[in-house]
């Protein structure tokens, strides 16, 4: 059975269909290309205003889905029945009673998101069985960076090394707004150059290429005071667009992957970049950070880590400006 994003899109355009499709997850965005490419490419555009239907979960029952499931196409090989905003029906788990005997001439769609189903279920049982049960899950942080290389290149555009670090960074791990900025990007580049530079994404989505949470880390990590202490001081002067808990966040990632590289044994670049899910052009960023930070330093910086997330958010520490905290932090850090 197909299971897998790329698994199930390939039986769609071979024409090759399952009477339920049951997509759930925390990721929305797998999740709507399929209710999509099925909703646009399964029925000719003639055929979809008598066999297609569009329901929506606010205002839909488990009978109100059995009961259009369970109608003949007219004059045509198939039906379409796509129930978005489907976390919203009523004892989803009914619909058991349909799926143990779906209609073959039926597709239908079920778009679960933000959820998923209990395993232990007989609905879970019954998808497994008679239909496709497909969980979209959210991508870690970590993830992201290969996720953006991966989509360009599919694009076949490709990119600074430093971009998909930056645009990690930057908008997180929702892939709708990941791609959404992505497209815009892609949009200006100049077709006898399709490469994605920083100064792109600077001058396109407003992130700076020089003042970000991973010029930040590199220059932490080179011991460089004046570049960090420049950074900081813009981070201050701009606390709506560089929030303390994110760079604390962020400098809290880089330093355990730094911890990480101290206790491998084996140093090859390859061997580091699977270790700490980075980028081998990142490599070089950590051995010259562990060159910097002995363990017992690195073991510091993430003490003082600590320390300063909790001041952030108020604890032992009344009244600092998220400025002056990541002030007194970098300086801790550099002058260890």
């Amino acid at each position: 059975m197909a299971t897998s994003y790329e698994e199930i899109i390939s039986d769609l355009r071979k024409r090759i269909f399952k009477p339920v499709y049951f997509l759930a997850g925390e990721e929305p965005y797998y999740i709507d290309l399929i209710t999509d490419h099925i909703e646009q490419n399964v029925l000719p555009e003639a055929d979809r205003p008598f066999n297609q239907m569009v329901l929506y979960g606010e205002d839909t029952s488990v009978s109100d889905i059995i009961e259009v499931s369970r109608r003949y196409p007219m004059m045509a090989t198939h039906q379409v029945v796509i129930v978005k905003e489907a976390q919203s029906v009523r004892k989803i788990e009914e619909l058991a009673i349909y799926i143990e005997r779906p209609l073959p001439s039926t597709i239908l769609v079920i778009n679960y998101k933000y959820r998923t189903l209990d395993k232990r279920t007989r609905l879970v049982r019954l998808l497994d069985n008679h239909a496709v049960y497909f969980e979209s899950n959210r991508l870690k942080d970590y993830q992201i960076p290969g996720w953006i290389e991966r989509f360009l290149m599919g694009e076949g555009i490709k990119s600074e090394p430093d971009v998909s670090v930056m645009l990690g960074e930057y908008l997180g791990n929702d892939l709708h707004k990941i791609v959404n900025e992505l497209n815009k990007l892609i949009i200006t580049l100049p077709p006898d150059k399709p490469v994605i530079s920083t100064r792109l994404v600077e001058k396109n989505i407003g992130i700076s290429k020089d003042y970000n949470n991973f010029e930040l880390q590199k220059a932490v990590g080179e011991r460089n005071v004046l570049k960090a202490n420049m950074i900081v001081n813009h981070f201050a002067s701009n606390p709506r667009d560089n929030p303390l808990p994110l760079t604390i966040a962020s400098l809290f990632s880089y330093f355990s992957k730094l911890l990480t590289y101290h206790y491998l044994t084996d140093k090859s670049k390859n061997s580091v970049a699977a270790a700490l899910k980075i980028n081998p052009y990142f490599v070089r960023d950590y051995e010259t950070a562990a060159m910097t930070y002995s363990v017992t330093k690195t073991l510091q910086v993430v003490s003082l880590l600590r320390i300063f997330d909790m001041k952030s958010k108020g604890a032992g520490d009344v009244g600092s400006e998220a400025g002056d905290l990541l002030r007194e932090l970098i300086f801790k850090i550099l002058h260890l």
